[in-house]
């Protein structure tokens, strides 16, 4: 039997022990842990060539053009040194567990105002998983980096995860595709902002996990493994639940049909 021939269909042949079926079922799981990006979605890493730094009219002119489409009090403001700040909003979709400190309240505004990094007040972590497209608005600067903003989420958060596994992409909408396009660190994520708009079906952020081809299973920890290794546990009980249930389906009607013919005249 060739493993994963029976289950990328959903069911297993009639053919097949039911234990090669788990088997079977086991291992495209496994095979598939990663989460794939729905096909409509298309993900690019080339980096586009930067053009030449805008003058400080020039980003005068554009914030004047950006604050008049703005439709709530989320306006970018120019500085007299030529920088400027204004808000972004970041996606988060991110379907692997995050690690955070066990025990600890959640950061409250005198903390952020005093800078108390709640994560260092204990060793003690626990894993869970952040809302999937839980949203987070920002406040930043001209200056900030995809770096920065990468940081600045992962603290809000409390999240203790090296900041290398999780990358910033850009999400635009083009002939009814969904293109995300990685940013690196250095990149502007509010030079983009005013570039595009206010408009967050022109451009939006979205940190999702650094994905790199590979799973870069040195970069987790002995606990960050084991809360996986629960997961995946759970998460296959399940599946080999879902093949019980499609088995004992197939099974009535198989006797129902076979019930009906015996019931026919020859």
């Amino acid at each position: 039997m060739t493993i994963g021939s029976s289950m990328s269909s959903g069911y297993c042949s009639l053919d097949e022990d039911l234990e090669d079926c788990f088997f079977t079922a086991k291992t495209s799981f496994f095979r598939s842990a990663q989460s794939k990006v729905p096909a409509k979605n298309v993900t690019q890493t080339v980096e586009e060539e930067k053009p030449e730094p805008p003058t400080v009219q020039e980003i005068k002119q554009k914030i004047e053009k950006y604050n008049a489409k703005v439709t709530n009090c989320l306006l970018m403001k120019l500085n007299e040194d030529g920088t400027y700040t204004g808000f972004i909003k970041v996606h988060l979709k991110l379907r692997r567990p995050v690690t955070v400190p066990a025990g600890i309240r959640p950061q409250s505004i005198y903390d952020a105002l005093k800078e108390v990094n709640l994560a260092e007040m204990t060793d003690k972590r626990t894993s869970f998983y952040l809302p999937l497209d839980a949203i987070k608005q920002l406040h930043i600067s001209s200056t900030t980096t995809v770096s920065e903003v990468i940081q600045g989420l992962l603290k809000k958060f409390m999240v203790v995860d090296n900041p290398q596994k999780f990358a910033l992409f850009k999400e635009m909408r083009k002939d009814g595709q969904v293109l995300f396009q990685k940013l690196p660190l250095t990149e502007y994520p509010l030079y983009l902002r005013l570039l595009a708009g206010p408009d967050t079906d022109v451009l939006s952020f979205v940190l999702k996990e650094n994905e790199t081809g590979e799973v870069e299973w040195d970069a987790f920890s002995i606990p960050e493994l084991q809360n996986f290794l629960m997961i995946l546990d759970k998460e296959e009980k399940d599946k080999i639940q879902q093949v019980h249930r499609k088995y004992e389906r197939f099974k009535q009607r198989l006797q129902q049909t076979l019930k009906e013919a015996r019931g026919k005249p020859g």
